[in-house]
């Protein structure tokens, strides 16, 4: 695996928060007349210790022009969109790093990064030029180009050992279903082991997958899917405490495999670390034990990077801080900081396996286009020459920090966890029972949270943060600070206890 350049810890200048007419820290953005042509101009990135861009916020939130501007967009689609977005009711302009910045002219600090997409930030200068250049010159189509080939080379060398030819496609649940379909060419058997708490699409073929309540209302779920506890130590359904439980959940499964199953185990899909369910963190011996039970029963471990990969936790790849070699990888999101690509990554003898390897049997349509190749290899290239995963590694531990001091100043902020950029936080009524904090609440976190300045998913009891991987420390910390700021008021003006 290709490691990246040494550290260079993103710093910005003095902290200042502007919750009025005043300016951010930071040197004027000049935008310019409008380019020639056509052509796609873009600012160098800022290098480590110039100033990053800081929130501001100078009117109500949302503010006049959004408040316009998701109501005439409200009038055409349809339900269904995210809540972050519902719950926000703002328009965005543009953005640039760790910051985007609405039609108001408010700028946030983005702890959301599209859950985890945007890993090389809003608007980097050098996927906006790669992007630019191929779509002038070739957008479709699945033959050989020099950018593909570039792509799946430098792809192969970020892959872990054994895992050196890679399928792409255009979303998640595309290639987690690619996946299943491998293992099953594989190993000649068709059923599958998920987690509670996990997500890996919605499509049909993963559906069943989904670790909540979610999946509901849909109908029949495929046959042959089992799903176990997580190993989710903050919430353990058995009440036990780890290590003491002695990995007790582990061996749940292998009594809902031996009870439940048709003895027909394909594989078992797990990430590495749960994003959806709140950025779960297990611990480092948890997925071996998980894949010393796929190989009792010959299946293949499914390695589910959507979330972890690319830098996000401080390492490469989310299966590093376990030492786990899996058989398969599913990867995307940050793989093409913003343009839809995923892809699947295995080995050369297991791509060989039939169906799966016959002519067309594992394509898509859209899967490893020009333009997403492009994506992918910029965003190798880039976390590469900035060193992006070390950063994640050092403002993560930076952020990580800061929140574990509002756990000791709040009494409803009930656990802190986190690896790199991929941080979780648990809100609740109180400490002992771990009863989550009422919806209305969270809500309020969120939108107080936006009035200063900062778009966090804080509108569940569980709250994720995963910026982009350019965030800077001083960002990092006028987030933390936000929510410090939004803490004080819900600890002061709210009835947490007891609020629906």
């Amino acid at each position: 695996m290709s490691k990246p350049h040494p550290p260079a810890l993103r710093t910005a200048g003095e902290l200042k928060i502007t919750n009025g007419s005043g300016t951010a820290n930071g040197p004027a953005i000049s935008k310019g007349p409008a380019p020639a042509n056509g052509a796609v101009t873009a600012s160098e990135p800022r290098p480590p210790g110039m100033p990053g861009l800081q929130p501001n916020i100078t009117t109500a939130v949302p503010g006049p022009k959004s408040r316009a501007l998701f109501a005439e967009e409200q009038s055409h689609i349809a339900p269904g969109r995210q809540r972050i977005s519902l719950l926000a009711s703002l328009a965005f302009d543009h953005g640039e790093g760790a910051t985007l910045t609405d039609v108001d002219g408010n700028v946030f600090v983005d702890f959301f990064a599209g859950v985890g997409v945007a890993s090389l930030g809003h608007a980097h200068p050098a996927l906006v030029r790669a992007l630019a250049h191929q779509a002038s010159r070739l957008i479709v189509g699945t033959f050989a180009t020099p950018e593909r080939a570039e792509a799946f080379r430098l792809l192969g060398e970020a892959a872990p050992a054994g895992l050196e030819r890679a399928h792409l496609y255009s979303g998640g649940a595309e290639a987690v279903e690619a996946a299943l379909r491998l293992a099953r060419s594989k190993t000649k058997r068709h059923e599958v082991l998920s987690f509670w708490g996990g997500f890996h699409g919605k499509t049909g073929g993963v559906i069943g997958l989904i670790g909540d309540e979610s999946k509901q209302g849909y109908g029949p779920l495929p046959g042959g899917q089992y799903m176990v506890p997580y190993a989710d130590c903050y919430r353990c359904p058995f009440k036990m405490e780890y290590p003491r439980c002695g990995m007790y959940c582990v061996d749940f499964a292998r009594q809902q495999l031996k009870r439940s199953s048709a003895g027909a185990l394909a594989a078992v899909v797990a990430e590495p670390m749960q994003g959806t369910a709140g950025n779960v963190i297990p611990p480092d011996d948890y997925l071996p034990a998980v894949q010393q039970v796929a190989r009792e029963h010959g299946a293949m471990l499914i390695a589910d990077e959507m979330i972890t990969g690319f830098g996000r936790t401080g390492r490469m790849w989310g299966i590093e801080h376990s030492g786990v070699a899996p058989d398969i990888m599913t990867v995307g999101k940050g793989m093409g900081s913003g343009f839809p690509v995923s892809g699947v990554l295995l080995s050369e003898e297991l791509g060989r396996s039939e169906p799966f390897g016959k002519p067309s049997a594992s394509s898509s349509s859209y899967g490893g286009n020009p333009l997403a190749a492009v994506a992918v290899a910029e965003t190798l290239r880039t976390i590469k020459r900035e060193g992006l995963v070390e950063n994640s590694a050092a403002v993560g531990a930076f952020l990580l920090e800061r929140l574990m001091r509002l756990r000791e100043k709040y009494e409803f902020v009930g656990d802190v966890r986190g690896k790199g950029l991929l941080i979780g936080v648990d809100l609740v009524r109180d400490r002992k029972s771990r009863e989550m904090l009422g919806r209305s609440i969270t809500e309020a976190i969120f939108k107080e949270a936006l009035k200063r300045g900062l778009l966090v998913m804080g509108y569940f009891p569980r709250m994720r943060i995963n910026p982009p991987l350019v965030i800077t420390r001083e960002q990092a910390a006028a987030g933390a600070e936000i929510l410090d700021e939004v803490f004080a008021h819900v600890r002061d003006h709210l009835d947490w206890r007891n609020a629906p």
